[in-house]
């Protein structure tokens, strides 16, 4: 009955997406208050019966409900209650059925605090929320349900949930993951509405401002939890390949990134309009070509859920439609929102301007050696792979010139900038870069060149980000004064920016830096890898709640000194037979020592010798501490008091041609 109950409430879901997608947006043409003030019950009913929905696929996980398919395919009775729990989202239907919890969501959320909007923008904004919503619904009622039973005959045992997602990581990495990419919708929805309304202006800027910002801080939280799974659960120990999963992450992040910025000109100078529709347009539109490659069965990978070429299908034409639509309707009405001014091109804007194409010019290249395997099989051109040399070759310099950049604008003014001014500004930061850029590699065992050109580049935007803020409390009473004169948004922009310049460190560090070897190793054997000696003690058999495991015993010592102690394991599920690498990590701030069991050498002996990789992964934990003070500084521009506080009068300017539309 619980299944049933969750189906219907996808039904009703459905009917209150298409009264949300045409009973707003028609009162706003027609001037009917009523139905405009509908939007608002309307959205937060949908978040009601999509929460009913996934909580009753939830009661069906904890209950072991078997005569529900997707159940028996991801759960057993033997798994864990918490993987119970987060198997909901362990496969298609119900991880599709999480996006739409959370697509509700964020349309619940503008409905509860845009109630300081005009309520034609209002109701446009969740029209538009409504019509993606229909498209979701239809995708998982028609393709995709998680409530399917297997009645009349059950299994009486189902099958287990992937044992690459019986991890902690997992728990958090596709809500944090669905979130960001969802979250793009609703910029998206600003965007299709300023369109429709035909009047795009700072106001505007600032109310869709912080839900972008917030969707992005997401999306990085996302994507670096995504980046630390493969690190310490697939055994290999690298933090990014390259994968087309991983750039389908990578590339909205990107076009979010340019967004943000072109939304703060907007706000600020009321500049960029027609680029800022474009780029809410084409973020959300990634994040459903995003879906595309993870769902339609195109590619392979460990992050893909399904391999079904009618979801593909479903998703390709979706696609089609959200992109067709919107780039007409910009087409159609990009002109009444377009703005001319007069910048130099030593101002911010230029800044600004530039870092926009160099991300675009980035996320095309990840684009086109995502794309480029799959154009060129579906045209029968032969099997081509594009591999990290591709990328590397262009990310990495483009990559360069981007930090370049956002070091030199952060001490630009808006409008003009003297050269003078800039030059003084640009002094110091530029010889602190440098002495660290050829002084920290001393420190290693190696000199090399390339690490000192990346270290240079996070330096640089390290020590512009604080010159910047050491310069504006020069004319205070006291630093602390000079300090709380800025606003949250300032701070929250430097932490992103030190985020940014920690995380490009993290990078060069342990690409040039870290130690890797592969050997055969039996019980008393030692190796020394980095100047730590590795004693293996030698393999016993481990038990968990459900599998079973060889693991490894692996001392680490220094100098003679104790450093760790290491359990490498190697996995076997009952359930499904399934063998998985548990990799066995000692983590410092400075760098972690990483431990894999491989095969045994002998599998008629696994007591005998076994194969081991043995790691040193120099400085690789700042990569993604340098993306969690990305996202904390995305959440404290958004604490800023002016995007909080009420507007008692709404802009009349605004409204009126917004009603007049």
């Amino acid at each position: 009955m619980i299944p049933e109950l969750g189906h219907f409430a996808l039904i009703v879901g459905l009917l209150l997406s298409l009264a949300l997608s045409i009973l707003p947006i028609a009162g706003s043409y027609s001037a009917r208050p009523l139905w405009m003030e509908a939007a608002r019950p309307l959205a937060l009913g949908v978040f009601a019966f999509v929460f009913i929905a996934y909580v009753c696929l939830t009661v069906a996980f904890i209950q072991s409900d078997f005569t529900v398919n997707y159940v028996a395919q991801n759960s057993n009775s033997i798994l864990p209650i918490y993987y119970k729990i987060t198997a909901v989202w362990g496969g298609h239907e119900g991880s599709i059925l999480l996006w739409l919890l959370i697509q509700a969501g964020w349309a619940a959320a503008v409905a509860l605090f845009g109630r300081q909007l005009p309520p034609e923008l209002l109701a446009r904004v969740l029209s538009v929320l409504g019509m993606v919503l229909i498209g979701f619904f239809l995708f998982i009622i028609l393709t995709s349900n998680p409530f399917d039973r297997t009645l009349p005959f059950p299994p009486m045992e189902g099958s287990d949930l992937n044992p690459l997602l019986q991890d902690p990581g997992m728990i958090f990495h596709p809500p944090l993951l669905y979130m960001g990419y969802v979250g793009f919708s609703v910029a998206f929805a600003f965007a299709i509405a300023a369109l429709l309304g035909g009047h795009l202006d700072a106001v505007w800027a600032r109310w869709a401002r912080p839900w972008t910002v917030v969707a992005w801080a997401f999306l990085t939280l996302g994507i670096a939890l995504g980046s630390w799974w493969a690190y310490y659960e697939l055994g290999w120990g690298g933090w990014w390949f390259w994968d087309p999963v991983e750039n389908a992450s990578l590339m909205p992040w990107l076009v979010g990134t340019a967004l943000m910025h072109s939304l703060a000109v907007t706000e600020k100078r009321g500049l960029f309009k027609s680029w800022t529709i474009l780029l809410a347009i084409f973020a959300f539109s990634l994040s459903l070509l995003g879906t595309f490659l993870v769902r339609s069965g195109v590619i392979t990978s460990v992050h893909a859920f399904a391999t079904d070429p009618l979801r593909g299908s479903f998703i390709l034409g979706f696609l089609a439609v959200v992109v067709g639509i919107s780039l007409l309707l910009f087409a159609l009405r990009a002109p009444a929102v377009s703005a001319r001014s007069v910048f130099s091109f030593r101002s911010l804007e230029t800044f600004l301007l530039g870092n926009n194409i160099l991300l675009i010019l980035i996320m095309a290249m990840v684009l086109t050696g995502t794309l480029y395997p799959l154009v060129a099989d579906a045209l029968n051109l032969g099997k081509i792979s594009v591999g990290p040399p591709f990328f590397n070759l262009f990310f990495v310099p483009l990559m360069v010139v981007l930090c370049l950049l956002l070091g030199m604008g952060v001490r630009a003014n808006w409008k003009d900038s003297r050269w003078d001014k800039l030059l003084s500004a640009w002094r110091l930061p530029f010889l602190a870069a440098l002495v660290v850029a050829l002084v920290w590699p001393l420190a290693f065992d190696h000199y090399h060149w390339g690490a000192v050109l990346g270290l240079f580049i996070g330096a640089w935007v390290f020590c512009a980000s604080l010159a910047d803020i050491v310069s504006k409390t020069r004319n205070a009473k006291s630093f602390v004064a000079g300090l709380k004169r800025q606003r949250a948004s300032y701070y929250g922009m430097h932490l992103a920016h030190i985020g940014l310049a920690v995380a490009v460190l993290g990078v060069v560090l342990t690409t040039v830096y870290s130690v890797e070897e592969d050997l055969r190793m039996g019980a008393g054997d030692s190796h020394k890898v980095a100047g730590y000696d590795f004693d293996f003690g030698g393999v016993r058999l481990a038990q968990g709640p459900n599998y079973r495991a060889f693991e490894g015993v692996i001392h680490v010592s220094k100098n003679g000194k104790p450093v760790a102690e290491l359990y490498p394991q190697k996995r076997n599920y009952f359930s499904g037979g399934n063998t998985m690498t548990e990799a066995a990590i000692d983590t410092g701030l400075f760098r972690d020592i990483y431990v894999a069991l491989g095969e045994p050498l002998d599998r008629s002996n696994p007591s005998g010798d076994w194969a081991v990789r043995l790691q040193y992964k120099a400085f690789v934990v700042w990569i993604w501490l340098g993306a969690l003070l990305m996202a904390i500084g995305g959440g404290i521009a958004v604490a800023d008091k002016r995007y909080r506080k009420a507007r008692a009068a709404r802009e009349a300017s605004l409204s009126g041609n917004l009603a007049a539309a």
